[in-house]
């Protein structure tokens, strides 16, 4: 017997003939007519090869056959039953999940001290792991940790996220240029003149868009006489604090890193495009209520048009 060629509504009848020993009774529970059961009964038999039922004075009696059978095919119908019933509410206050959420290093130091303050307040159970983003064809890695659930959202500025991630608009921000408070750039305008002057410390990162930093520094004749570099904008903060190195980094961690490491900023004269942060899920689990109800969190937190009635502050679907 094909299973695919099996019509498993004649499973139910089976479990209730089986559950029941009457013909009649399993038809009451079904909200059948005994002839409805009766033949579905037959064409069961007839696919199986077995009598599965013998009528006996004690009612409908299963055969060996059938007896090996009721096991599987209730365990069966049960999980069948568990995936089509509709998923439960989400409730933070009460849950302990744990969300992994992809973002650059310049993400952990905007997005993570907010996400435990707000969680710590509204989820105490709920835990929250960042892991390292990358977006693009040579890192189909991230796309399948999304797509298989071991990834929640991504936060970013992609701009050639996959077709299969559906994603959202957090915010724009510029370039500035960060160094420390009574560094000489801190008076008068920085010109062009003045910042190609300066010492500067790179951030040697590669990932798209922030490869775009270093393009503007060669453009402009900086890359080639700086001496100092990291692969990494989380440790410039402590580096410029120290000395009269100027870093370019995007706005948001600026703001992040200026009070507590003594730092000042301005816009950068080097002629780069604004970056635009968007959060990212997969399609599989946009009706995700656990996933919803991050999302939402990360944009009412971070969104710059929360509330704003504009294109970006629609309700989620």
């Amino acid at each position: 017997m094909e299973l695919r060629e099996l019509d498993l509504n004649l499973l139910v009848v089976f479990q209730e003939v089986f559950r029941e020993r009457q013909i009649s009774a399993a038809a009451r529970r079904l909200r059948l007519t005994q002839s409805a059961v009766s033949n579905a009964l037959a064409r069961l038999r007839r696919a199986t090869g077995d009598e599965l039922f013998v009528r006996t004075a004690a009612g409908m009696q299963p055969t060996p056959y059938a007896q090996r059978m009721a096991g599987p095919v209730a365990a069966a119908l049960s999980h069948l039953e568990q995936a089509l019933t509709p998923s439960q509410p989400f409730m933070p206050a009460e849950s302990r999940r744990r969300f992994n959420i992809a973002m650059t290093d310049v993400g952990e130091v905007y997005f993570m001290p907010r996400l435990i303050e707000l969680c710590g307040a509204l989820a105490p159970g709920v835990e929250i792991a960042s892991v390292r983003a990358a977006m693009g064809d040579q890192h189909a890695g991230l796309r399948a940790e999304m797509e298989a659930g071991r990834i929640d959202l991504a936060i970013g500025a992609f701009d050639d996220a996959p077709g299969a991630l559906y994603q959202r608009r957090l915010f724009r921000q510029e370039y500035v240029s960060l160094f420390r408070a009574g560094h000489p750039l801190a008076d008068g305008p920085l010109t062009m003149k003045r910042f190609t002057a300066a010492r500067h410390l790179v951030v040697a990162a590669l990932e798209s868009p922030y490869d775009r930093i270093n393009t503007a520094l060669q453009k402009a004749g900086i890359l080639a006489s700086a001496s100092f570099s990291v692969p990494h904008f989380s440790a410039a903060p402590y580096i410029v604090g120290a000395t009269d190195l100027v870093v370019t980094v995007p706005r948001k961690l600026a703001e992040r890193a200026a009070a507590p490491f003594g730092l000042v900023f301005v816009k950068s004269p080097l002629r780069l495009a604004a970056l635009q942060t968007n959060v990212f899920w997969h399609r599989r689990y946009n009706q995700d209520e656990g996933n919803r109800w991050l999302r939402t969190l990360v944009v009412d937190a971070f969104g710059e048009q929360a509330g704003s009635g504009q294109p970006g502050a629609r309700p989620f679907p």
